[in-house]
């Protein structure tokens, strides 16, 4: 899957996990997938404070008093997650000016989508906005997963949730997701990012490390499948997370100093019934009534494509 810089992913891959083991995330999520392979991006030598938006990854990795993440850690609100890490980055700015503090912090808060995309835009469009030294993680699972499966604003459209429910009067959710990463992109920050799991995971890891060590505002939006809510037999995350990108429904992309870079082109048309059959969600899209659904998806999918590819003033490696 496309170019990317050579990056030593062997010693990469071989650092020590920061997220500890033992919590309790479902088999077959991609929230702590995420998580765990974007704290593999700071360097060992560097220390960290996480951030945590409550949701799904917050009540099961953090269970007072105790935590399944080895650095400094902080739970925040649904809606404060970008101000709690922002302010916690100021603070540390002070203490380096007094000489107070020696070790080099990196700052990274994770969010759900309905924490992120929803109830703390606000916090998080402040943050990015005054530039603070942090990245915002978005681990982006399509709905409220933690308090029932209710839609979000990153829900694709026609999604069965709780409430969007598929019936005789309705068709699941009628909107379409929010573009989040173009929104930031347009706060000007130095570096945004879309990713998932694929390519054994390069493309993730080279666009965390990039975050981490830009030096300013960074944002990351990773697609992180979940099992309940999309209704998916366990083992198949990492093929769903392939469909999503080969079908250009989740395009990997990067904005660097306002510059689009589209990192992966599909060599072929994958149509979006190919990821859409994977999950249980899309299921009453396929009765022979409802084929209107797939052929307005996939309309979407390919006009948004065509929007991000005008964008993108090149592809990576080409």
């Amino acid at each position: 899957m496309g170019c990317l810089p050579m990056y030593n992913f062997k010693e990469f891959v071989g650092r020590e996990d920061r997220l500890a083991g033992g919590h309790r995330m479902c088999a077959g999520c991609g929230g702590t997938i995420a998580v765990r392979n974007v704290l593999k991006a700071i360097k060992p030598d560097d220390k960290a404070v996480i951030g945590n938006a409550t949701g799904c990854l917050e009540v099961s990795s953090f269970m007072y008093p105790y935590t399944a993440y080895k650095d400094s850690y902080i739970h925040n609100a649904f809606e404060n997650a970008g101000a709690t890490l922002s302010g916690v980055e100021g603070a540390y700015n002070v203490l380096k000016r007094k000489g107070k503090l020696n070790d080099t912090f990196k700052f990274i808060t994770f969010g759900g989508d309905g924490g992120t995309y929803d109830i703390g835009f606000q916090s998080l469009s402040g943050s990015m906005e005054r530039g603070h030294d942090m990245v915002y993680v978005c681990y982006d699972n399509g709905a409220y997963m933690n308090t029932g499966i209710q839609r979000s604003s990153a829900t694709p459209m026609f999604a069965d949730t709780t409430t969007t429910p598929v019936g005789s009067v309705s068709s699941g959710k009628p909107q379409y997701r929010k573009d989040l990463a173009a929104i930031i992109a347009e706060h000007k920050v130095p570096y945004v990012a879309q990713t998932t799991f694929v390519q054994n995971f390069r493309d993730l890891h080279i666009k965390s490390e990039k975050a981490i060590y830009t030096k300013g505002a960074s944002f990351l939006n990773i697609m992180a499948p979940c099992p309940r809510g999309w209704r998916y037999n366990t083992w198949d995350i990492m093929e769903i997370c392939k469909l999503a990108v080969e079908t250009r429904y989740w395009p990997l992309f990067e904005v660097i100093d306002g510059v689009w870079i589209l990192n992966y082109e599909p060599k072929k048309y994958v149509p979006i019934e190919e990821w859409l059959s994977k999950q249980g969600r899309f299921k009453h899209m396929f009765k022979p009534e409802n084929e209107w659904m797939i052929e307005a998806f996939q309309k979407e999918v390919d006009r948004r494509w065509d929007e991000l590819t005008k964008r993108c003033d090149r592809v990576a490696g080409a």
